[in-house]
């Protein structure tokens, strides 16, 4: 009889489990709650559910406001400030021309570019100082390549070339080893571009250019997240290595021309009226079309959602904008004969790093470990995290950046010098992201955080240069602006940590 009781139980319990694991983990568990409305089934999710009006959800925005969850809000006020500013002191009307607001957007590109890869490094809580130089070093192997005529054995010698090919093949093996996979493919299409040579080609310059800067990314990483040595230590060593290595390839006082009209047109060149007004099409239609169908999302399931009116309103709003901007950077700006007129070429190529780093981070299971990472890394590794490979990969990720803004930065000017990367560069990168909203400490933070703390970054230089204050005022207004940002940051610390006990 006991025997038969436990095989009685023990079928139950099967039952249970088979009816349990071909449920919806996230939904309903049979027919009839399947079949019940999302109204019905929203009491299950609590707090998860609970369905907000508009003026609701503008006092949950100004109670998270009070509670220290400042995100862009100052920056994009201060870029608004800015441009009033600059706009009634130049009294010229330089400022808010169209040649100069579309120049505007082609001078901070490059450290923009920069910036966004830093913010998946500060999000972990470390900190990239060579950034900088490993850009100039990724210029450097392009430019090279390109006025050597694809003979890089040539143009580095033969014992420098065999250890960049060194170099090159440890970084395959740490990236495999660490499991980065695009690491690996990155580095290997590196190795194999070296090797067979290929005739100058601007397509393929700049992607051996994205693969040095995958390289450097995966020593950087292996060093930090491997090792266990300080990002500050090891980067700053770095920072002044591949400042040496600069110098090797070209020569003290040397340059590199980048005589190629592909790579020049980077960052000087311009879409088309049709090629901007398809941009705007893509663009705008592509953030309406996500937010609209997110909300009807979860709608549809019964989780919380923003009011329909707010997201209206705020498609509504992004929809015109870029539209307004759209049809004045069509508008003919050349003060000459020779007509100037479209949105410049860098306008896609940040949008395509933001809406890929922004969906990285926010749709992806790696996005939210560098959140858990960056908030507590204890927790984070108890909680079955891998965090050398996520640490390790958003090194990787700021390199590849950092060689994308070297591209664009070297572009503006047509050339590469000792100096590429060096200099201001790295700290105005850092800088645009902290003064975006990303927080030094890490954890928060977003890649749009980038684009605005770039804005502000480069409308301050470029409004001062304009009213020709001397580069002691513009490096005392940079400063001043960061610090700033960093006080923001503290004080918003400091009111959430309140906010929470």
């Amino acid at each position: 009889m006991a025997l038969e009781k436990i095989g009685t139980e023990e079928a139950g319990m099967e039952k249970a489990s088979a009816t349990t694991s071909t449920a919806d983990p996230a939904g309903p568990t049979n027919a009839a709650e399947r079949a019940a409305p999302a109204s019905a089934r929203a009491a299950d999710f609590g707090i998860d559910t609970t369905a907000r009006t508009t003026g609701e959800a503008v006092r949950g925005y100004v109670r998270n406001l009070r509670n220290g969850d400042l995100g862009a809000l100052p920056a994009l006020l201060g870029l608004a400030a800015l441009f009033v500013l600059f706009t009634v002191l130049d009294s010229g009307g330089t400022f808010p021309s169209l040649l100069n607001l579309a120049n505007l957007l082609q001078q901070g590109a490059g450290q923009t570019i920069i910036a966004i890869g830093l913010v998946f490094v500060l999000l972990t809580g470390e900190i990239d100082l060579a950034a900088g130089t490993a850009s100039g070093l990724a210029a450097a192997v392009m430019a090279l390549h390109l006025v050597s005529e694809g003979n890089l054995l040539g143009g580095m010698g033969t014992t420098v070339f065999v250890m960049f090919l060194a170099v090159v093949v440890v970084a395959i093996v740490i990236a495999v080893m660490l499991r980065i996979w695009f690491g690996a493919a990155f580095s290997a299409v590196a190795l194999v571009l070296m090797l067979i040579g290929f005739p100058p080609n601007p397509w393929l310059e700049m992607l051996l250019a994205v693969c040095v800067g995958v390289v450097i990314g995966c020593l950087t990483g292996f060093a930090v997240a491997k090792l266990g040595m300080p990002s500050f230590v090891v980067t700053l060593a770095l920072f002044i290595a591949w400042q040496g290595v600069i110098l090797q390839l070209i020569g003290d006082g040397g340059t590199l021309g980048l005589r190629n009209d592909v790579i020049i047109a980077v960052a000087n060149g311009n879409l088309s009226t049709l090629g901007s007004w398809v941009l705007f099409v893509v663009g705008a239609g592509g953030y309406a079309a996500v937010l609209l169908y997110r909300q009807a999302s979860r709608r549809r399931l019964g989780l919380v959602a923003q009011p329909t009116g707010l997201v209206l309103m705020k498609v509504g709003a992004v929809v015109v904008l870029a539209a307004v901007a759209t049809f004045l950077l069509t508008l003919d700006r050349s003060p000459g004969l020779t007509p100037i007129a479209g949105v410049p070429y860098v306008v896609p190529v940040v949008l395509v790093l933001l809406v890929a780093g922004t969906y990285l981070l926010d749709r992806t299971r790696f996005g939210r470990h560098v959140y858990a990472v960056g908030g507590n890394r204890e927790a984070a590794r108890r909680a079955g995290i891998d965090v050398v490979r996520v640490k390790a990969t958003v090194f990787v990720i700021a390199s590849a950046c950092a060689a994308i803004g070297a591209i664009v930065y070297s572009s503006k000017v047509g050339s590469v010098s000792p100096a590429a990367g060096g200099g201001n560069t790295l700290l105005f990168a850092v800088g645009a992201a902290v003064i975006g909203g990303t927080s030094l400490f890490g954890g928060r933070g977003r890649v749009s955080n980038a684009v605005i703390g770039g804005a502000v970054l480069a409308t301050v230089n470029n409004g001062l240069g304009l009213l020709g204050q001397p580069a002691s005022v513009v490096f005392l207004v940079n400063g001043v602006v960061l610090l700033l940002a960093a006080g923001v940051d503290v004080l918003s610390r400091r009111r959430s940590a309140v906010a929470g006990t």
